[in-house]
């Protein structure tokens, strides 16, 4: 499968889509009804609605690429360990920042080949900002009405800004972020971590707590695509569709 302009622009639109519909609820002034999933992470319409969105849009383009949904029935392991493409998606990463009204959540999708994604698509509604990555093409970045702009890591820094959760920074991870030149840090939810790297704005993230594959596939594309790099923490490759979609620990920095 060629990942190329014309693919990626059928897509983007599914992405905004998706994250419109987030954004009208959002911004409805109605009481967040949050329910609580098996694994007790939150719930609410706002992940059910974009997840139907995304899941139609893309069956809808590309009947014979599955998908593999965060909101989505979970699939078993025995059936897609023979699935040569598909699709990772979080509907609404940042579900905890949506529910809090801080404007940091973003729509996830990544399109997967074996077991590493090759185009990652992340769009933040409040902001309107639309980001996709891939090694064909590199990162891109349109925010508002404005052009498109290509992304580069700052790869020559000598003083890092780290960058992390509000929510899940550990003292294991500042341990390691002693290692690096890093002068400052910084918070950002979602997968716009991935994205303050591909701008430039922050040089490391290093993540020890649990996420699963879906938060994680489309931002590491667009961070590698701009020149930085993703690793397990002890250094080998980051790879999914594995047995548990549960991820280990992770680093995301500039070379």
């Amino acid at each position: 499968m060629i990942i190329n302009q014309v693919l990626i622009e059928k897509v983007l639109p599914v992405a905004e889509q998706a994250g419109k519909a987030i954004l009208d609820i959002y911004n409805s002034g109605d009481k967040i009804h949050v329910s609580v999933k098996d694994d007790n992470s939150p719930l609410t319409i706002a992940d059910a609605a974009a997840n139907k969105i995304i899941t139609d849009g893309l069956t809808g383009i590309f009947p014979e690429i599955p998908v593999l949904s965060e909101e989505g029935s979970s699939v078993p392991y025995d059936e897609r360990k023979g699935w040569e493409y598909y699709w990772c998606v979080d509907p609404l990463d940042g579900t905890k920042e949506f529910i809090c009204r801080r404007d940091d959540f973003t729509v996830n999708i990544a399109l997967m080949h074996l077991d590493h994604p090759v185009l990652g698509i992340i769009y933040a509604p409040v902001y309107d900002a639309l980001y996709y990555g891939s090694a064909a093409t590199g990162s891109w970045l349109q925010k508002e009405d404005h052009p498109w702009k290509q992304l580069h890591a700052d790869t020559n820094a000598k003083e890092w800004i780290a960058i992390g959760s509000r929510s899940h920074a550990s003292e294991e991870e500042r341990s390691v972020l002693a290692n690096y030149p890093v002068v400052a840090a910084v918070a950002a939810g979602s997968s716009l971590k991935f994205c303050r790297i591909a701008e430039g704005a922050a040089h490391i993230y290093y993540r020890y707590g649990p996420t699963m594959e879906w938060d994680t596939a489309a931002g590491q594309v667009i961070a590698e695509s701009s020149g930085a790099v993703m690793t397990t923490a002890d250094g080998s490759p980051f790879l999914y569709n594995k047995a548990s979609l549960l991820n280990g620990g992770f680093i995301c920095k500039v070379p």
